[in-house]
């Protein structure tokens, strides 16, 4: 799968997604995450990709020509390596849109190509949003100061979805959220902490009672935290 994100700010982006399992999915060919500075394609001779919104308020609004031309790019580069997907999303990093969920997540693992438009300031001239974004996505309903951390989220879930990142299909399907709940607690050695020790049941052998342990707490710990999980399994 390939990522494609149009940014001003590569060097985060590429910083959070160069390291650990991702970092290591890259290398193995199991992912590919390209990072476009929009800057490069300002038509301004300063390389400017901002201005004042019409009609006032405060702070100010990316370009819609910059972006454009990043897009275009991004579009030509790729007939350029011969990558000529089947299935393609583009998606804006905004609190207005949906809200990310594993749900989501698994949806976008199953496309060939995903290009993010990170926006910053104020936002994006909605002209741009309208021609060439095709879904808006929030990772919450708080605001940051760009779309770059929501993006490295974002291909986070999902490159960890794609064949040949984790090692096995188990470590993403048992575990908090894509099983339906929240995970079961776990435990390592040492076998006592601070006084409290590991739960019997854990090193008894007894892998049908370990797997209704786990079961039963993860349901109660659910059933605590995140009861909206558990509507329609009750």
């Amino acid at each position: 799968m390939r990522f494609d994100i149009m940014t001003l700010f590569p060097d985060l982006v590429n910083t959070v997604l160069g390291e650990s399992i991702i970092g290591r999915a890259q290398k193995s060919g199991a992912v590919e995450i390209n990072t476009y500075n929009i800057r490069d394609y300002s038509e301004d001779k300063h390389r400017r990709v901002d201005d004042t919104p019409y009609g006032g308020g405060k702070g100010m609004l990316m370009m819609a020509p910059p972006i454009y031309n990043c897009y275009s790019a991004i579009l030509e580069k790729q007939k350029e390596v011969g990558f000529e997907p089947e299935s393609r999303r583009v998606v804006y990093m905004s609190p207005a849109g949906k809200v990310l969920d594993q749900k989501k997540a698994e949806e976008l693992s199953k496309l060939d190509n995903v290009i993010i438009l990170c926006g910053h300031y104020e936002g994006v001239d909605r002209r741009i949003i309208d021609e060439i974004v095709d879904e808006e996505i929030s990772i919450g309903d708080f605001v940051l100061t760009g779309g770059e951390i929501p993006a490295t989220i974002l291909v986070d879930a999902v490159s960890r979805l794609l064949p040949g990142v984790l090692s096995d299909p188990e470590c993403y399907e048992k575990e908090s959220i894509s099983s339906g709940m929240l995970e079961y607690p776990q435990y390592t050695r040492p076998y006592e902490f601070h006084g409290v020790k590991v739960p019997d049941v854990l090193i008894s052998g007894h892998h049908a009672n370990i797997d209704k342990w786990r079961d039963e707490t993860a349901r109660e710990l659910t059933e605590k935290n995140r009861p909206d999980l558990l509507e329609g399994k009750k």
